[in-house]
Order: C-alpha cells, then structure tokens, then sequence
C-alpha cells in the first residue's frame, strides 16, 4: 500500500528528497522594465541556440521592486513534482537483472504488475515497460536498451541500482510512452548510460536518455550519462532534478527539458559540446524556462552554459558555468557562447553564481533582475547584458573582467554591492540605436531615453572605457557611485548625453580632463569639478579642503587621472574649497573614499566652487552607444 505523504516512513517504505511545489499557473509570463513604478511591457524575445533554431516568446507583466523569483515562477507552467511520486511499497516493487545481452523477471514479487499484466518483456537485449508501477534494475546490458512504453495513467518508476547500459545504435534509456517517468538512483549505486555516435536526423529518440513524458530524477546514488551521437538527457516536456549526482558528457546539448528544467537540489555536472542546461519550447509563453532552487551544479560547456526560450532563474543553487572556452577565447563568433541566457527574464533572488563566459556572462533579450545571493562575471563581452532593463537591488555583483560591464536601455541599482571592471564602458545604458555626434558635448549628443537610476547601494567601475555612460539621462539620489574611469582624453569617467541630476549619495569619478562631465547644476545636490594641470599618477591622494580647514571627502585613486567630480551632501552650494594632493586619507567609506585626511605635507593644487560645472578640454560628452 502506497504511502501518504505526511505519513513518516514505514519499514518497507522508501522515500527521497521529496520538494513540495509552490508553484502556481498564471497566464502571463513575467518580463517588462524592472524600475520602481514601471508599467506593462509587452514584447518579443529571440533565442538562438547552437542548432540554430530560432524561437520567441511575448509577455505582458511588469516587473517592479516587489518581484521575486518565485512570483517569476509562478507565471510559468507548474511543474509535474508531486510528493506522491517519491514514495512507494517495497512490496510493489518488480526486480529486473540485466546479464549483459538480456535480462531476467523477478516474477515472485508481491502485488508484481509483470506477473499480473505481463507489463515487462525481454527481446533479446531490448527490455521493454508497459505499465505504471515501480521497478528495480541491476547489473549490466552491453549493447542494448530499456525502453518505458506505459500508455496508462501512473507514474513509471525506475529504480537504477547498479545500471550500466551501452548502446550502439540509438539511446540507452527511451521513455517514448508515460503519464510520468522517475528515475530512482538508489542509496550507494553508480549507474551509465551511453548511447550510439550517431543518429538519423528523423530520429525521435536522440540523447542517451530520452523521454517524451515528464522526467524527475531522484535518489542518493550517481548516473553517469555519455550522449555520444546528440544530447545527454532530453525531455521533450518537463524535467526535474530532485537530488544524486549526476554527471552528463555530450556532444551537442547536455541537459534538455522542453518545457522546463528544474534543478531542487544534488550534484549535477555537465559538459558538453553545445549549451549545457536548455528549455527550447517556444510554443508556449508560460514554458521555455529553467529554475535553480537548490544543490550544486557546475557547466562547461562550447555554446551558451544554460538556454532558456523565457526564464532563467537562480534563486538557492551554487552554479559554476564556462561557456565558449571563457573570457580568453577567441573566434566561433558564429556560435552563442553566452553564460546564462534568457530570451525574456532572468532572475538571481539567492544562492551563487560564477560564470567565465567568452560571451556576455549573464544575458537577456528581456530583462535580468538581481535580488540577492552572490554574483561573481568575467566576460568577453558584456559581463550583464539586458536589451530592456537591468535592475540590481540587493546581493553581491562583480565583474571581474569584461569589455562592458552592465549594459541595458535602463540601468538601476538601488542597493547591494556592485564592482564592475571593463576594458571598455563601466555602466552604458544603451538600445543601440542613439546617433551621436562625435567630440562635441553639453548637448551636442542627442539623448535617446536610456537611463541609468541610482537610489542605493555600492557601485565601484574600473573602466578603460567611459565609466558611468548613458546615452540617455542618468539620476542618483542614494548609495555611492565610485568611478575610477579612463585615462585617455577621449572617454571621461562620466559621460551623459541627457541631464544627470543628483540628488543625494556619494559620488566620487576620476579620469581624463578631455572630456569630463559633472551633474546639472542646481539638480538638487551640489558637486564639486577638480581639473588639476598634469596627469596624476595611480595611488595618489585628492582632499577637498573647507574654509575653516577641515577635509570634507579625500580619495585615492587606483589609476592615474587628471580630473575628479566629487559630491555629497557634506559640500555647500557656492562654497569655495581647496583641492591638495598628496598626504595621506583616513576612515574608508568605500573603496578609495575617505572621510577624513591629513594634508600636512601635500601640494596645494586648486579651488574650486561647488556647483560649477567640468569644463573638458575636448568639450566633454562624446562616448556614444557602440
């Protein structure tokens, strides 16, 4: 007798890693502007894999500050995890050894449904399941297959206990009829399996285990899957896995649920030759997505590390992903190489990620939000990359190296920690498709609606590049913005074709004189416009000085410089203050900003009074969307 779920566990009653579903069924996929107060957005998202086909999903709810991964989640289909289905009666259960070229039929099992219906049949090396129920397999088939083939209702659940199954012409593992199927990987056992090195391309079953009914893998054991001729494991509808160690080799796609991939918990380590992790149905708004909740899981992967038609959230996993040979590689520009990819929301609400990329390390053709967890990007391209918006609101985001660092038509980061290195643009909030002039400034450059939106948090650039660019309008009135920006005249550390209006935080950006930028005069928090009369070298001290001789803000530059914008809300509107350099800073509040110095035995450099604006040598502006 099948035990309830909230029943404990009875001797001959097994149960593993059960994870109950929370989702729920809306008829709306969630992507929009992920700012304060935005509205709906309803658009199309392309997704491309290495295959090559091409798919697209159009959603119409907005993402504010309130959304979480799991109200993200509860816009996509639910999933088919059901707590029943990780619990059975070992009375129930039918044993089936595999002796190299066959297998044998325990028949004297209790309540067997092979002794009642015939439901399992051995032909040769093919062993074939025709009906719902439980089955434990053993031993070895040297060239054969297990085929799942249960037209009725019920899960079909295989319990692999020491498997290991070779084919040499199609899969190893075929569920081609189920209401639902679940592999069992019991306590202690290693099971493989291989499949065949290549298939006809009308080939319905084409991965070394393949199902064409949901799939949920379970259990304590490990599985070792080796996709030779395609894919590893493929589910042309859903697929979860609930724990075990699994490992997955291939030569195209590692791991594909169609409908979704759902990763609750285990160890599961892929390698493969196209993307990693995939969900490719793009039929379907509510499908296409894939979930991390929980359990370790590392990808390498020569396409995209994971591919999702809408979703990809991460919101408990510790994943690992290379993608195209990482940042180093060069060349098969032909081919997605991007670490994870969304074709309409990705979302980080927990957990950690690290990714080396030798594309953009975190993409979406909708939108990416950051919630929480911690966030570790080196990139070729883009470390973040999201056409609509890109919105970080707590967690820990560092870019280590990219060409860009966060790139998207809107730009918001209102709390958590933010360090972003780039060899080009820091921040470039971009669609694309701004004209601008070149040199010119103040206006020169016209403002295409980018934005970039500053209320909380910290945010540290490193850029050869502009460091904080928008080719739109950029606001800040919270947290710090520290920009160590480039040291040729043709970029500046700020560069905004629109306003920039501050109005609260600390704002600290050093760089080239050629073309620097400040914020609007009058735009509610004053700033002071350093332009010293040589390049500074790197480590050197910059102390804004009052009239009565007290050090206002102090920072110390990692790269050389010639002019720094300073503001916060400790510097007087009209005020005249002295700028040295030299001495030495006291009481860090963030990275090469100080609260407080000794200016004893620096060099009196300048004054300055706040609220005059920078005045760069090339005019200022310039920097326009690449």
């Amino acid at each position: 007798m099948k035990k309830s779920p909230a029943a404990p566990s009875a001797p001959g009653t097994r149960r593993f890693g059960v994870q109950a579903c929370t989702y729920r069924v809306l008829p709306f996929l969630v992507t929009a502007a992920l700012l304060t107060g935005c509205t709906a957005v309803a658009g199309a998202a392309e997704s491309t894999g290495t295959s090559g086909t091409s798919a697209s999903a159009t959603a119409a709810v907005a993402v504010d500050t309130s959304t979480t991964a799991a109200e993200v989640l509860a816009a996509n289909q639910q999933t088919h995890d059901d707590a029943t289905d990780y619990e059975w009666d070992d009375a129930d259960v039918v044993a089936i050894t595999l002796d190299g070229d066959g297998a044998s039929i325990d028949t004297e099992t209790e309540d067997s449904p092979s002794e009642d219906t015939g439901a399992v049949t051995v032909s040769g090396s093919t062993v074939t399941i025709t009906a719902a129920g439980t089955y434990e397999l053993s031993g070895t088939l040297d060239d054969g297959q297990i085929v799942v083939a249960s037209a009725g209702e019920g899960t079909v659940r295989l319990i692999l206990n020491g498997v290991e199954v070779s084919n040499s012409t199609g899969a190893a593992l075929v569920v081609s009829e189920a209401d639902e199927a679940m592999i069992v990987l019991a306590d202690g056992s290693s099971n493989s399996l291989s499949d065949t090195d290549s298939y006809a391309e009308d080939a319905d079953a084409n991965a070394a285990l393949y199902s064409a009914a949901d799939l949920t893998i379970t259990g304590t054991g490990s599985l070792d899957v080796t996709g030779n001729g395609n894919d590893g494991i493929t589910s042309t509808d859903g697929l979860i896995i609930n724990s075990g160690t699994v490992t997955v080799t291939a030569v195209d796609d590692g791991i594909r649920g169609k409908d979704y991939v759902v990763v609750d918990g285990g160890t599961v380590t892929v390698t493969a030759g196209g993307d990693g992790l995939k969900s490719d149905n793009a039929e379907d708004v509510t499908r296409g997505y894939i979930s991390l909740t929980g359990g370790t899981i590392d990808v390498t992967a020569a396409g995209d590390g994971m591919q999702a038609v809408t979703d990809v959230v991460l919101s408990g996993a510790d994943v690992t992903v290379r993608s195209g040979g990482g940042h180093t590689a060069t060349g098969a520009d032909d081919v997605s190489a991007k670490g994870l990819k969304s074709g309409v929301v990705t979302v980080v609400d927990g957990g950690t990620l690290s990714v080396d990329a030798a594309d953009d390390a975190l993409h979406s053709d909708g939108t990416v939000r950051i919630a929480s967890g911690e966030v570790t990007l080196a990139a070729g391209d883009d470390g973040v990359h999201a056409d609509t918006a890109l919105d970080i609101i707590g967690g820990s985001t560092t870019v280590t190296t990219s060409y860009e660092g966060l790139e998207s038509t809107a730009i918001s980061i209102g709390d958590g920690t933010v360090s972003v290195t780039a060899s080009d643009d820091g921040l470039n909030a971009s669609s694309g498709s701004t004209t601008t002039a070149q040199g010119g400034g103040g206006g020169m450059d016209s403002d295409g609606g980018e934005t970039i939106t500053i209320t909380g948090g910290s945010t540290v650039i490193d850029a050869g590049g502009d460091g904080f660019d928008s080719n739109g309008s950029a606001t800040m009135s919270g947290g710090t913005l520290v920009v160590n920006g480039p040291t040729n005249d043709g970029n500046g550390a700020l560069d905004v074709n629109g306003t920039f209006t501050m109005t609260g935080g600390t704002l600290v950006a050093a760089g080239s004189a050629g073309m620097a930028v400040s914020p609007e005069t009058g735009s509610g928090q004053t700033f002071v416009a350093i332009s010293l009369d040589s390049v500074q070298d790197a480590g050197s001290t910059v102390q804004l000085v009052d009239g009565s001789g007290d050090v206002v803000m102090a920072f110390e530059s990692i790269k050389d410089f010639q002019s720094v914008v300073l503001s916060s809300d400790e510097l007087t509107d009209g005020e005249t203050y002295t700028v040295y350099v030299g001495g030495s800073a006291s009481g860090e509040i963030a990275d090469g900003v100080y609260a407080d110095g000794d200016y004893s035995a620096a060099t009196n450099a300048t004054t300055v009074t706040a609220g005059v604006a920078a005045t760069g040598t090339m005019g200022g502006g310039g920097g326009g969307p690449r």
